[in-house]
Formats: structure tokens, C-alpha cells, sequence
């Protein structure tokens, strides 16, 4: 995940882009080595990631896609913009669908 932090006075608030159709294998609850993911279809994105002396969990919102990397937002005193960078976009393996997310392979929970 590729985050930047910048102070943008009256920005206009990120809104939550529904999943696209095309997208449609994105959505669900995803888990992997210490990390979870949730996109549900209406763009609310949930994160936790969980290593050793680092933990991070954000409620974000999808603000689109680049090719099969996504990128979510936060607004506040404070702008957020994070990509999810996808290097396996989701696809059947052994029966189950899995993604890989930041290097990170995860399996959708069905």
C-alpha cells in the first residue's frame, strides 16, 4: 500500500465509488499473512495490517482503480489517499479465490 499525506485546505470530500461490474470478483472479506481486507460493493474499503512493532486499521473509501491496483481515500484536516497496488488480481486457485495485495496473498472468505 502506497500512502500519501498531504494538508489540503477546503478539498472536496472523497466519496465512495461503488465496486464497477468488471470488479465484482474485489468484493468480500479477504485474509492473508497478517493481513484483512474487506471491499464491500457500495466502495467502503476496510484494512488491517498486523506485523511486528507495526499495526495499522483504516475504514477508507474506494476512489478508483488503475489497472487492477485500487486506490482509497480518507478526508479530514488531513487527506489520505492510498493505493492498494494488486500484482494477482482475484482468480480461482485450489477452489478458492485469492488476490495478491501489497505482496500479501489473500483468500476471499466465502
Amino acid at each position: 500500500m502506497v500512502v500519501a499525506l498531504g494538508l489540503l485546505a477546503g478539498a472536496a470530500q472523497a466519496e465512495a465509488l461503488p465496486v464497477p461490474a468488471s470488479k465484482a470478483a474485489y468484493v468480500g472479506a479477504w485474509t492473508g499473512k497478517q493481513m484483512e481486507l474487506k471491499i464491500e460493493q457500495n466502495g467502503k474499503i476496510f484494512y488491517k495490517r498486523d506485523e511486528p512493532g507495526k499495526r495499522l486499521s483504516v475504514n477508507i473509501e474506494l476512489t478508483g482503480f488503475d489497472g487492477d491496483s485500487f486506490r482509497g481515500g480518507l478526508n479530514g484536516p488531513f487527506r489520505i489517499d492510498t493505493t492498494f497496488v494488486v500484482t494477482k488480481p482475484p482468480h480461482k486457485e485450489g477452489g478458492k479465490l485469492k488476490m495478491t495485495v501489497d505482496g500479501v496473498e489473500l483468500t476471499r472468505a466465502d
